[in-house]
């Protein structure tokens, strides 16, 4: 019997390597997979129920906000942040299910060092991504506004971890970084119902500038309606070169760029016809060309055609 074994236990050897060690250990991963099946269809579905979970959790923190908080970015961005907080909650109830505490621990501590890494080479996508966190809180900043930053001007159509976007008046679309925005300053449009518009003019020297004064201050209260504690106003500023100039100041709704030039065409042209109409002069510059020493030829060049008729042209 022992003959037989060990005859047996030969022919598993083949080129000094026992194969029979080796269907031992693939029996042995066999038996544990089987043992920890049931464990991992369970860390799936919980996983997966974790997923779905996190979907009415970003709703429901939205909607909570949407009662409380007007602006919109941190809606959006308080959901996206809510659903991965969820799902990384059901990933590590998912590992702890299969047993694999222990290695989640090493990959935390490799993923601490490698995030270090990374961290120091990406420096400035990181300063975007924070500074877009602090433009979401920011209640200067919402979607829809009119704003100007950059150099740049147009309504806000996305607040994101890493830039701006904004929708400029010739349609086109500009993608600013945040920290770009944290760093400049920016006017925002939006945020007062109305605005001051300024209207630069000059009237001739020979004027009456007390007509003149009352004149335009009587056009612009005709042509505006003020509010309450606002008021037309009007500064001569200086003696120009061929005029008296001067700025008057009246309040109009402005929220974006395209109410100041509406009322600041109004304003010129409720002006203009009001100066017409008293013989107000608006002086412009004239140049005067002076040719010097060159002489200018003319000739007359008498051509005959095919029929006998002659025409002229001059030179």
């Amino acid at each position: 019997m022992y003959i037989l074994q060990e005859a047996a236990d030969k022919d598993w050897v083949f080129a000094g390597f026992d194969f029979h060690k080796l269907v031992d250990k693939l029996q042995g991963w066999g038996e544990s997979f089987i043992l920890r099946l049931p464990n991992f269809v369970i860390a799936v579905l919980v996983f997966i129920a974790f997923w779905i979970f996190a979907k009415y959790v970003s709703k429901f923190v939205r909607r909570i906000l949407m009662r409380t908080v007007k602006q919109d970015s941190i809606r959006v961005m308080a959901g996206k942040t809510s659903f991965a907080v969820t799902v990384l909650v059901g990933f590590f109830v998912a590992l702890g299910i299969m047993d694999l505490d222990k290695v989640l621990t090493s990959v935390l501590a490799g993923a601490g060092v490698v995030g270090l890494a990374i961290g120091l080479a990406l420096q400035g996508t990181l300063n975007n991504t924070f500074s877009g966190v602090i433009l979401s809180f920011m209640p200067r900043l919402q979607l829809g506004d009119w704003v100007e930053s950059n150099d740049y001007s147009g309504f806000v159509d996305e607040i994101t971890l890493r830039n701006v976007t904004l929708k400029q008046s010739d349609n086109n679309y500009v993608i600013i970084p945040n920290s770009n925005i944290v760093d400049s300053p920016f006017k925002n449009w939006s945020q007062t119902a109305r605005s001051r518009v300024f209207i630069n003019c000059g009237v001739g020297y020979e004027s009456d500038l007390e007509q003149v004064k009352k004149l335009t201050l009587k056009t612009l209260a005709a042509e505006f309606e003020q509010s309450p504690g606002e008021e037309i106003e009007f500064f001569y500023e200086e003696f120009g070169d061929s005029s008296i100039n001067f700025v008057a100041r009246f309040w109009f709704p402005v929220t974006k760029r395209r109410d100041m030039l509406v009322a600041q065409d109004r304003a010129i042209i409720a002006i203009k016809k009001a100066f017409d109409a008293n013989d107000i002069n608006i002086p412009f510059p004239i140049r005067t060309l002076d040719f010097g020493k060159n002489k200018f030829r003319s000739e007359t060049i008498n051509i005959s055609n095919a029929n006998g008729s002659d025409f002229s042209q001059e030179s």
